[in-house]
């Protein structure tokens, strides 16, 4: 089993300007759609620069976990790709508003995120469109506490600081858990950290609780003995989106329609064979091989197309967060569809 401290290390990208791209994030999340800051904006704008006029790469935004990774280490994307003369570009991200936002900044074409950061995002004015899904995995996310913590409801948290990532896909999961237990969200004190940073804040215990996602809580539960206040089951859906900048999604559907189904022969593969999918993100994530296992066994398989229902749902959560003013504005999500038979 890796260490706390190597997995964290493992779970996020080197780079010595992570503030400025915390600071960026913080500012999307916010609804301002600011620019990425210091050498942050510098890193990104120069990938944008590499691949401006190149429309024969696929810039894929991703996160040191999931079928895209799988993907990346297998090459199938590249092969089938070769004969539309397409070439593949990965660029990691720590976490979806991160990835979204070098979607915006031109640095990515396509990206995995949960369900929370594409609202921000389009209230940021970032211009995307949802071109698939995978279903529901509820349990993949919690609200977690110390083993020995007195707090033993989501009731509990009045007062508390509760760490999380900032329009990630757990903040809906915390706000719907506040308000099934009586409370509302100016209850607690949220500590907006990315995962990184949150497991140490939590291990450290300057925060009382922390709502975070696979394989982060995997890790947190099989490293560090958390307890589970409650995960998402009956809460929220915790759908995993794949969004594209419009732009991209209009001129090259091919390309997408390609990559989709490349993720769906991963999936598919993947669901049937976890241990095997284990071990080989393993050496990738920084994770042993037995907490990827409980991670995989929570996630959800299928490259399913957008539905009428899956964008109800997501205007559902644009909602609670423009009841909550943490949005400036009513979204209309169905504005990001990807209207394309390709």
């Amino acid at each position: 089993m890796a260490s706390s401290g190597h997995s964290i290390r493992n779970l996020q990208p080197v780079d010595s300007s992570r503030r400025s791209i915390l600071k960026a994030a913080a500012a999307l999340a916010a609804g301002t759609g600011a620019v990425l800051a210091g050498g942050a904006g510098v890193l990104l704008s120069s990938q944008a620069a590499l691949a401006e006029g190149n429309s024969k790469t696929l810039r894929i935004g991703f996160q040191k976990y999931g079928n895209f990774v799988v993907l990346k280490a297998r090459g199938t994307l590249e092969k089938k790709l070769a004969p539309q003369g397409v070439s593949v570009q990965w660029l990691e991200f720590p976490a979806g508003p991160q990835l979204l936002e070098g979607l915006n900044a031109g640095a990515v074409d396509v990206g995995t995120v949960g369900e929370t950061p594409p609202i921000f995002a389009q209230a940021a004015g970032v211009d995307f469109v949802y071109i698939a899904n995978e279903p529901p995995a509820p349990k993949g996310e919690a609200l977690v506490v110390q083993q020995d913590s007195p707090i033993r409801t989501v009731a509990d948290l009045r007062g508390k600081k509760v760490a999380l990532n900032r329009g990630s896909n757990v903040h809906f999961l915390l706000v719907k858990a506040l308000q099934r237990a009586g409370l509302a969200y100016t209850d607690i004190q949220p500590v907006y950290l990315t995962p990184a940073d949150a497991r140490a804040a939590f291990v450290q215990r300057s925060v009382d609780a922390w709502v975070i996602w696979d394989p982060y809580l995997a890790a947190i539960e099989r490293q560090a003995n958390a307890r589970v206040l409650t995960n998402g089951d009956g809460i929220v859906r915790n759908t995993q989106y794949y969004v594209a900048t419009r732009k991209f999604a209009q001129a090259q559907p091919q390309v997408l329609h390609a990559l989709l189904d490349e993720l769906n022969q991963v999936d598919e593969w993947g669901r049937n064979n976890i241990p095997a999918v284990a071990a080989q993100l393993s050496p990738l994530v920084g994770l042993d091989a037995a907490t990827l296992e409980v991670a995989l066994g929570r996630a959800g398989y299928g490259v399913q197309p957008i539905t009428d229902a899956t964008l109800a749902y997501q205007q559902q959560i644009a909602d609670t967060f423009t009841d909550l003013k943490l949005i400036p504005k009513k979204l209309t999500v169905a504005d990001a569809r990807w209207n394309t038979v390709g």
